[in-house]
C-alpha cells in the first residue's frame, strides 16, 4: 500500500468515532466498524489493513465523489466489492443507489469526530 492510502486510510481513522487504539497479539492497532455492516475493521498504526479494511467512496469517484474525509469511510471488502458491483451507469438516476448513498453519508455523520478533539 502506498504512502498516500495509508495517510489517507489514517485519516478516515482519525475522523471516525468506532476507531479506537488497542492491543492485538503484543500489537497495538485501530480497532473499528465497516461502514455498512459494522464488522470489525483491524489496521495498523501505521495505517496497514490487518483485516479486510478498505477504503470506501460513498459517492464513487466515477459518479463525482471526491477523496475528501467526508466521502470516505472504511469498509469491509466484501461490502465494499458489493457495494461496486451494484452500480451502473444510470447509478446518479438509480433510486436503490441514492437511498444506499443517503444511508451511508448519514452513518459517516453520526461516527463523525473532529480529528483535533484527542
Amino acid at each position: 500500500m502506498s504512502a498516500t492510502k495509508r495517510r489517507r486510510v489514517l485519516g478516515i481513522i482519525a475522523t471516525d468515532a468506532t476507531f479506537e487504539r488497542t492491543w492485538f497479539r503484543e500489537h497495538e492497532v485501530w480497532l473499528g466498524k465497516c461502514l455498512h455492516c459494522n464488522a470489525h475493521l483491524m489496521v495498523s498504526l501505521q495505517g496497514e489493513p490487518i483485516s479486510r479494511a478498505t477504503i470506501e467512496h460513498i459517492i464513487p469517484r466515477t459518479h463525482g465523489g471526491t477523496d475528501a474525509l467526508e466521502n470516505l469511510g472504511l469498509a469491509c471488502a466484501r461490502c465494499n466489492q458489493g457495494k461496486g458491483s451494484r452500480h451502473d451507469p444510470r447509478y446518479l438516476k438509480d433510486a436503490r443507489a441514492q437511498e444506499l448513498v443517503a444511508r451511508l453519508q448519514a452513518r459517516r455523520r453520526e461516527r463523525w469526530r473532529d480529528p483535533d478533539a484527542d
